[in-house]
């Protein structure tokens, strides 16, 4: 492998029956800037800008330790988007507001960040995570 990253950007696609409605949510709701959009005679596309982007890999072990931290049981699929916000619990509130499902509430993990999961538009199951302070010594 050369010096140079290969990839320059990852992009999650997801088909929404209701585009409008999950579009609102993602968009307008959580708040992720409009990069750009398309129609064509059949639909639309739209590209939301979520930050920098990580593909996170897990095998199915720890896939079911985290959920079983932030939620208590085995509840995710094998995929689950994280959003790294600054206030989880006010987040949380907005985005059940907007209709998203309440999976399990804010929690303080182990690894020092405080987690909330919810359902939200298009069956994505989300993982809100705010990074705390480091603890003092």
């Amino acid at each position: 492998m050369t010096d140079r990253q290969p990839v320059r950007q990852l992009r999650l696609v997801v088909t929404a029956s209701d585009y409008q409605a999950a579009l609102r949510f993602y968009r307008d709701t959580l708040g992720l800037p409009e990069q750009a959009a398309f129609s064509s005679p059949d639909g639309h596309v739209t590209i939301l800008d979520a930050g920098r982007a990580t593909l996170e890999i897990i095998d199915p072990g720890h896939a079911a330790y985290i959920d079983e931290v932030e939620v208590g049981r085995r509840v995710a699929g094998h995929i689950r988007v994280a959003f790294e916000v600054t206030d989880t619990t006010t987040t949380t509130t907005t985005l059940t507001d907007a209709g998203a499902e309440l999976i399990a509430p804010p929690t303080i993990t182990p690894w020092n960040s405080l987690n909330a999961r919810l359902s939200g538009p298009a069956g994505l199951q989300l993982t809100l995570f705010e990074e705390l302070s480091e603890p003092e010594e």
